[in-house]
């Protein structure tokens, strides 16, 4: 090998490297589609379980796979909860979420815990910040996510203390109801449509 190939391999080869090093440490955008996003409660009491639904307002996460720093936000309808009862629906934003004041329901995702694999089934858990009633919440939600092609299905659940975090219970003396209820979250989310978006 004569004396100019011996230099040009090693330099082509660090080339090579350090064009592939930004790629892998890009930071993902995704967009996350209301359409496509089921946000559901539960809230046991002593006679049935209460079940009902959020609607996405909107949603976008940024993650960098190397450092696993997150940002973005999912803004909640807070005046969309709806359980299938108009006067517990009528108490629950009048007297506990006050949506007419508080009108959005937001978490702030900060950093990403596991790494999330190209294609299949990941295990992570996605740390922020839940704002509700007005007040910022710090939260770890475990989520699954599928990745499929051109898209990914995250499923997540966690409890949201909600008496803890300074909002009423409702129950009275005849009606107890938990003092948490929990949040399912499935959605779908891909890479924006725009590139300009990914920053």
């Amino acid at each position: 090998m004569n004396t100019r190939m011996r230099i040009f391999l090693p330099s082509l080869a660090c080339g090579m490297l350090l064009a592939m090093a930004p790629l892998s440490a890009q930071e993902t955008a995704l967009q996350i589609d209301p359409t496509q996003t089921d946000v559901s409660f539960t809230l046991p009491d002593v006679l049935h379980t209460v079940h009902g639904k959020f609607q996405l307002k909107r949603g976008t996460i940024r993650f960098d796979p190397a450092t696993g720093k997150a940002s973005g936000e999912l803004v909640v309808d807070a005046a969309s909860g709806n359980s299938g009862s108009a006067a517990r629906d009528h108490r629950m934003h009048q007297n506990i979420l006050e949506s007419v004041k508080f009108p959005e329901i937001v978490f702030r995702p900060d950093r990403v815990q596991g790494k999330v694999e190209a294609q299949g089934t990941s295990q992570v858990e996605l740390h922020g910040v839940f704002v509700i009633h007005g007040a910022p919440h710090e939260i770890v939600m475990p989520v699954q996510v599928e990745s499929s092609g051109d898209h990914y299905t995250a499923t997540a659940h966690f409890a949201v203390p909600y008496v803890q975090w300074g909002m009423k219970n409702p129950s009275t003396l005849f009606l107890r109801v938990s003092d948490k209820v929990d949040i399912d979250i499935k959605t779908v989310a891909r890479p924006p449509q725009n590139t300009a978006e990914k920053r």
